[in-house]
């Protein structure tokens, strides 16, 4: 019989999406209050991987990613997508026929195994994880690459060699706190 274990924590990351990438500061001082100063900040990329957002948000579209110091346990994902998804709303732009986003704000967690995101969508490859929210891995550790490989499912940015590194420096990073040694 296996014995329930307390989760291993884990490194919070939010990625974000945005036609201006002003918004991108401006989210990670609302997001600093409440998960703690950052560790890490991605460079701005531009983003064209779709054009799912391309009538909502315009174009071009920039993406920045941002990950905190402090680790977390991995159960307070749905919590953390509801905020995001409440400063999404306090961000986004009234006009006459509809609520337009101004940043698109997905938050996930880095293990040394894997990266998680969250989404308010389900499909096959997504898990329930409570509050109306699902989980996917979109990417995994393969330790002969010594890096994150994509999945089937794995969104197009996210195979793209600079972001996969960049969570690599993450999971660095978590392995390094969890092990007592911060960077």
């Amino acid at each position: 019989m296996g014995i329930p274990l307390e989760p291993i924590p884990v490194k919070l990351f939010i990625g974000m999406l945005s036609g201006d990438p002003a918004h991108f500061d401006r989210c990670a001082g609302l997001l600093t209050g409440h998960y703690g100063p950052l560790e890490l900040e991605s460079p701005v990329w531009k983003w064209d991987r779709s054009d799912y957002y391309r009538e909502e948000m315009g174009a071009p579209l920039f993406r920045k990613f941002i990950s905190f110091r402090n680790v977390v346990d991995p159960v307070i994902l749905a919590a953390v997508r509801h905020h995001t998804n409440s400063v999404e709303a306090s961000l986004a732009v009234r006009e006459a026929s509809r609520v337009r986003r101004t940043v698109n704000l997905d938050p996930g967690y880095v293990t040394e195994a894997k990266v998680v995101l969250s989404t308010t969508k389900d499909f096959a490859h997504r898990v329930y994880i409570g509050d109306g929210i699902y989980a996917e891995v979109t990417l995994r550790y393969r330790k002969e690459e010594q890096g994150f490989i994509e999945m089937d499912h794995t969104y197009p940015d996210f195979r793209s060699a600079e972001i996969r590194a960049w969570f690599l420096d993450v999971r660095e990073r978590l392995r390094a706190t969890l092990s007592g040694r911060a960077r």
